[in-house]
């Protein structure tokens, strides 16, 4: 994440560096703040760089700003700020500090060092927008009032339309910022802007009632006095018609115009200036290892080959008597895994789902979260292009944790996958993982809102393999699911690397992805198109499972019959998230312990 800091911080740290600078010439001890003061300063700072991020952590204090990330300025600010936080930690000796401590500066080391990295590339700011992660599709969430961005008091509607303006000066920043990347070669690929530019002309809605961004005037709390709701009112109307729609009716004509003429035909990041470079930085980011490219193809390969085989036994027990992708087929179309009509019979399902596999929790996890949970349907204005995903509570658990999933049509909507994806995006998944980390108070403040995909998305992926134990996949079609997920992630390793360093194209990973799993072939389309616009973030998965599985295997050979699941668990969440290296180090030294 981008993140923003004051020039007076930034003078402030320079004046102590110097003035400890001279302490040292003069034969003096620089003065030191006790290491725990680091950490809490490094986290309040970092929250005025990422005032969204305290928003959807439930800090309300930067509710009205939203700096713009694209300005040259800003951009030197937040590398001051990395930059500072590394050369600090070099003035704290591992001998002086705990073993919490110790993981602390190890992961503090890492978050300056892979930022630091990521301003060697000019890609943050020259592909500010795609049709998947960026902040536009975030602030459209928030737009709706149904999100992290509160709207209870006058002052909250307030701080929104300030906001918003912040956010219109970074859309048009990303519109300079896309016609330059024009001129030096990084523009996105053509299937890609195909899909923003709908997203972009559905936020010119000329019906103003039915607005995203009207959405917080259809709930205005009762208790308004009929002046503020007048007032409020004219106010968002205003800012709509003015302000909101002419942005992105401008952004929307350059992406279907200029932009759009400009696309590339390839689909892969080495076809960018230092694309080949970029790309495994992403593979550092986003796996917290120092894999190459071709090591995770080759990965990929061997796990495809290995869960096909377990793919062929559940066909040969549901008495297919086809090939296997012949029974990819008939999964994707039986009409007996469609059976609904309406949203709500699919959110109804999950429910279930969760019902079912309760009573069996204590048997995995004696530590469970107090942050309440909710399964919704994604917002229709992101749902053609968005998967189903997982939104966490606020830091204090009064913002439930929100497992979103798109069903843009309920007749087609396929159930053979349901009870592995609830498994993963929220129990014992997502929202485990990040409200355990949310709620502990072990932890300092700077790791509990910590986001590693290796980590994170390993162990959701890891606690999918948790169904049988958890009383779910008595259906051979929802273990063949579940199968099916995992597949997914087999082949995201072998796809995304063949894409961004192998030069295949688009259409001969979709393809490959359809001979190798029972997705539809829509959403395969979607998911590579993901792929391309974020590259090497699809290979956490699979690295971090694998991780977690093998960390997991070792525990119960060495630790026999003393073994306790539970606890291993705990040893794996209690960390928070964390690289993938930084996890392996911890649950040994646990091995080692346990055995003494």
């Amino acid at each position: 994440m981008i993140r923003k800091i004051s020039t007076l911080i930034c003078l402030t740290l320079l004046f102590v560096a110097c003035k400890n600078e001279a302490k040292k010439e003069n034969g003096t001890t620089a003065e030191v703040i006790p290491f725990n003061d680091l950490l809490d300063n490094y986290y309040e700072e970092g929250l005025k760089l990422n005032p969204l991020g305290a928003t959807f952590s439930g800090d309300t204090r930067y509710n009205d700003q939203f700096p713009n990330a694209l300005d040259s300025t800003q951009i030197n600010t937040v590398k001051a700020y990395y930059q500072n936080y590394k050369e600090a930690l070099a003035n704290y000796d591992d001998s002086s500090l705990s073993e919490s401590e110790q993981m602390s500066k190890a992961i503090l080391a890492w978050e300056c060092d892979i930022n630091l990295e990521t301003f060697e590339f000019k890609n943050f700011q020259y592909f500010p927008i795609d049709q998947m992660w960026s902040v536009n599709l975030m602030m459209g969430q928030l737009a709706s009032g149904a999100s992290a961005q509160p709207f209870k008091t006058v002052q909250d509607y307030s701080n929104w339309e300030k906001r918003v303006d912040g956010y219109l000066k970074w859309l048009a920043s990303a519109e300079k910022n896309m016609r330059q990347g024009m001129k030096e070669g990084y523009v996105l690929p053509k299937s890609l802007i195909v899909k923003v530019i709908p997203q972009l002309k559905e936020m010119m809605q000329p019906n103003l009632k039915e607005h995203l961004f009207y959405g917080p005037i259809k709930n205005l709390p009762s208790d308004f006095s009929a002046e503020d709701k007048k007032k409020i009112s004219s106010d968002f109307s205003k800012m709509i018609t003015t302000k909101v729609i002419p942005a992105y009716t401008s952004l929307h004509n350059f992406m279907a115009n200029e932009y759009l003429e400009a696309g590339r035909a390839s689909s892969g990041i080495d076809a960018i200036p230092n694309g080949e470079a970029y790309y495994q930085h992403q593979i550092k980011l986003y796996t917290t290892t120092n894999m190459t490219a071709e090591e995770i193809h080759q990965l990929g390969l061997s796990e495809v080959a290995r869960i096909s085989s377990e793919m062929e036994e559940i066909k040969n027990q549901v008495g297919f008597k086809g090939s296997l992708k012949a029974f990819f087929n008939h999964v994707r179309t039986s009409k007996d895994l469609m059976p609904y009509k309406e949203p709500k019979e699919i959110i109804d399902n999950f429910n279930a789902i969760y019902a079912t596999m309760q009573p069996q929790l204590e048997k995995l996890f004696d530590k469970k979260p107090k942050t309440a949970f909710e399964v919704r349907q994604t917002e229709a204005f992101r749902e053609n292009s968005a998967s189903a995903e997982y939104n966490p509570g606020s830091l204090d658990g009064t913002r439930p944790g929100i497992f979103y999933t798109p069903i843009p049509d309920a007749t087609k909507y396929n159930v053979y996958s349901d009870e592995s994806l609830f498994l993963h995006e929220a129990i014992p998944g997502h929202h485990y993982q990040i409200s355990l980390t949310q709620e502990s108070t072990e932890l300092p403040q700077f790791r509990k809102t910590l986001w590693y995909s290796g980590y994170g998305e390993g162990w959701a992926l890891y606690s999918e393999s948790l169904g049988k134990e958890l009383g779910l996949y008595t259906d051979p079609y929802q273990y063949f699911g579940m199968l099916g997920a995992e597949m997914h992630r087999a082949v995201r390793l072998v796809v995304d690397t063949g894409m961004h360093a192998k030069g295949w194209t688009r259409e001969k990973a979709i393809q490959y992805s359809l001979d190798n799993e029972a997705e539809s072939e829509a959403g395969i389309t979607s998911e590579i198109e993901r792929y391309m616009a974020n590259p090497g973030q699809a290979l956490s998965y699979k690295i971090g499972q694998l991780k977690i599985k093998e960390l997991r295997a070792k525990a119960e050979k060495e630790l026999g019959d003393s073994f306790d699941i539970r606890e291993y668990h705990n040893q794996v969440l209690e960390t928070g998230c964390v690289p993938i290296a930084v996890l392996e180090a911890k649950i040994n030294s646990w091995i080692e312990a346990e055995k003494k």
